[in-house]
């Protein structure tokens, strides 16, 4: 694969092809914008007919500023297509505190950088406590209580809840309870006089700054019930990847973190020069976050129609149900991303794998090719695949 030069070496981008299509682009111009989605401002020649907006990057959703952290949100208002799926960017100081509270929805979690603890009680009273570090997950069923709290370093971390129009500024707080609950109500309730609710926020305080909790243990509570029997949290970078020429994939899904019911994800590695393959999901639409690199993603959605998109760190990519896709890597570091699905099991269809198993006269006489095709064929499916030979752009 050819190097891609740093861009400020790089000459302006201008909508133009070398067959003579196009012109320069001398009027008002976002130039960094351009150079950011080369595939945009000249799309492949393949690309046709008309899809959705299949992008939101995370630098453009609007900052909520909180002493202790901060957060932004990529719901379905901002990406219009992203129906099954929004995302929440979370970062907490050391020792700040997402308040307790719980959704309508459930909650996924990775976490990105740091350490943060986190907390839960199900339903019977079994409680949950655990320390959260890069590349962990965590996941809560739709109404289970937690909070999550900032560590010595603090965190970042991304949240994925299984509903494109839920927003983490409309959720169900302690604190926003108990400022709109009657004095004498909590009064009744907790059996203590209205005087020890004198100094209760007066709305939902969502993020505040907290002290840095102690050891782990220092935290723990015996519950008479217990804990809860299946964990909220998983070690994903322990979990031995599936390794191909081109990188790795790891899978997490109610196979092997059985609490996610309703959220089914990988992890994939793409090295420079290889790309994952062309593919198709036949459970649900795929909601992805791209957490280093740059790639470029074709979506086929039938009846000619294909649309090409670039993705960097931090953008948010969509691909409705069983539309063929591949995402390829364009850069010249490593591209990760999280690709995820309002599913309990992770599913995809290799357009190779399918080919190698299907009569090869029939696949010949479809596609009309010959044996230099046929013989490549793999039966063996391999979700990241290198092309050392492909030079970015020369396609366009």
């Amino acid at each position: 694969m050819g190097k891609v030069p740093p861009e400020k070496d790089r000459p302006v981008p201008e909508p133009m092809r070398s067959d003579g299509t196009g012109w320069i682009d001398q009027g008002p111009r976002n130039i960094a914008r351009d150079r950011q989605n080369p595939n945009m401002l000249v799309p492949p020649v393949t690309d046709y007919g008309l899809l959705p907006n299949l992008k939101f990057s995370f630098s453009d959703a609007v900052m909520t500023l909180n002493h202790g952290g901060w957060s932004r949100e990529v719901t379905v208002r901002d990406l219009p297509i992203a129906t099954t799926m929004a995302g929440v960017n979370m970062a907490l100081t050391p020792g700040g505190v997402r308040e307790l509270h719980w959704h309508q929805q459930a909650e996924w979690a990775y976490m990105l950088l740091g350490r943060a603890r986190i907390t839960s009680v199900d339903p019977a009273g079994r409680n949950f406590i655990d320390d959260i570090g890069p590349g962990d997950l965590w996941y809560f069923p739709p109404g289970i209580p937690h909070s999550i709290q900032g560590l010595e370093e603090g965190c970042e971390f991304l949240l994925v809840f299984d509903d494109g129009h839920f927003s983490d500024l409309n959720t169900l707080s302690i604190s926003d309870w108990s400022a709109h609950t009657p004095r004498d109500v909590l009064s009744d309730n907790f059996g203590v006089p209205e005087s020890a609710f004198a100094d209760i926020p007066p709305n939902q305080v969502y993020i505040f700054q907290g002290e840095v909790p102690g050891p782990i243990e220092s935290d723990e509570v015996d519950s008479p019930y217990g804990t809860v029997p299946l964990s909220f949290s998983h070690r994903l970078l322990a979990q031995k990847p599936i390794i191909t020429p081109g990188g790795s994939v790891r899978i997490v899904d109610s196979s092997n973190f059985p609490i996610s019911k309703t959220i089914a994800a990988a992890l994939v590695e793409i090295k420079p020069g290889a790309m994952r393959e062309l593919h198709w999901h036949p459970n649900n639409d795929e909601w992805q976050y791209y957490l280093t690199g740059q790639g470029r993603m074709t979506v086929f959605a039938g009846n000619g129609i294909a649309r090409t998109f670039d993705y960097r760190a931090g953008d948010v990519g969509y691909v409705p149900f069983a539309n063929g896709h591949y995402i390829q890597n364009t850069g010249n570091e490593t591209l990760w991303f999280l690709e995820m699905f309002k599913s309990d099991r992770f599913v995809d269809v290799s357009l190779n794998q399918w080919m190698a198993l299907t009569p090869h006269d029939l696949v010949s006489a479809n596609l009309n090719v010959g044996h230099e095709l046929i013989d490549a064929l793999r039966k063996e499916k391999w979700p990241v695949v290198t092309y050392p030979g492909f030079h970015y752009g020369t396609e366009r």
